[in-house]
């Protein structure tokens, strides 16, 4: 759990200046990334190249071009906004994140029920958790993956954490869970990453290759029986975004072992194919390589 007074700081002061920048400046800032990590630096094209190859085989290299320059701008831009992130206003946030149809969730909430929100990393995930804590009226918890670098991983749990969320690292998720018995609040995770730490995994057929997926929803919904629901992430216009809501499990419902971890897989692609270059192809996303026995 993060200790209270470390997510109150402020941040760098150099990430205060250029957060407090307008959008007049930032958004030529974000282009002018996007073309010197394209042109120049070359940020990640290999692997940016292989992973669209493999999940689109039918592009044409000038299709294929377009979508990694779209892939760096997007990247770019969501750079630009999460730096923001240290400096925006309640007001703004509302205006940028809109959540839409989320009368599910507040009703469980309502009824007395903590619930579990899953998503992937599409687009400005960070500002969607910025929105859920301001705008969902209930306690957030947010599963994070711990940084190797300790000054970026303060800075980011600062930023993460402005307007309430409780941050716990994920491999301390559902023991922390537990203990919070059922008070009603929401727990947040992105589940998109590849689970190379973990022996429990369920491997589908994604994006045309075989991939595996991290069970820990599935699990946390086995344990609690706590509805789940899906938040998928759509980018309206630049800078600005709309997160929806589809039900993943509804307590007393029985489902098959990788039943649930199956329907996260078939949304989060339904999402990328809307938007593909809003989804980081430039990870190492299909390390793992799956065993004839799995």
């Amino acid at each position: 759990m993060v200790d209270p007074r470390t997510s109150a700081q402020r941040s760098a002061w150099w990430v205060r200046l250029l957060a407090a920048l307008p959008w007049w400046v930032m958004n030529p800032l974000a282009d002018a990334i996007a073309w010197l990590s394209w042109r120049v630096v070359r940020v990640e094209q290999r692997p940016l190249r292989e992973n669209l190859t493999a999940s689109f085989p039918t592009l044409t290299e000038a299709q294929l071009q377009q979508r990694m320059r779209d892939f760096y701008r997007g990247f770019a831009q969501v750079l630009v906004e999460v730096v923001r992130s240290v400096s925006l206003t309640p007001g703004e946030l509302r205006r940028r994140v809109v959540l839409e149809g989320f009368e599910p969730v507040r009703a469980a909430l309502a009824s007395g029920s903590p619930v579990l929100l899953v998503a992937a990393h599409q687009c400005n995930w960070e500002w969607m958790l910025l929105a859920l804590s301001l705008e969902l009226g209930y306690p957030v918890e947010a599963a994070y993956k711990p940084l190797v670098d300790g000054w970026a991983q303060r800075e980011m749990l600062k930023a993460r954490s402005r307007f309430g969320a409780r941050l716990v690292p994920a491999q301390e998720l559902l023991p922390h869970i537990l203990r919070g018995g059922r008070t009603p609040r929401a727990i947040a995770m992105v589940a998109d990453q590849e689970p190379r730490t973990s022996e429990r995994r369920h491997w589908t057929r994604f994006m045309n290759r075989d991939t595996a997926f991290f069970m820990g929803a599935e699990e946390i919904t086995r344990v609690t029986k706590f509805p789940a629901f899906f938040l998928g992430l759509r980018r309206t216009s630049r800078g600005h975004y709309s997160v929806s809501v589809t039900p993943l499990y509804e307590p007393g419902e029985k489902l098959a072992p990788g039943a649930l971890t199956e329907r996260y897989a078939r949304l989060v692609e339904a999402q990328i194919l809307a938007a593909p270059t809003d989804w980081p192809w430039s990870h190492k996303r299909w390390k793992l390589k799956k065993s004839l026995y799995a």
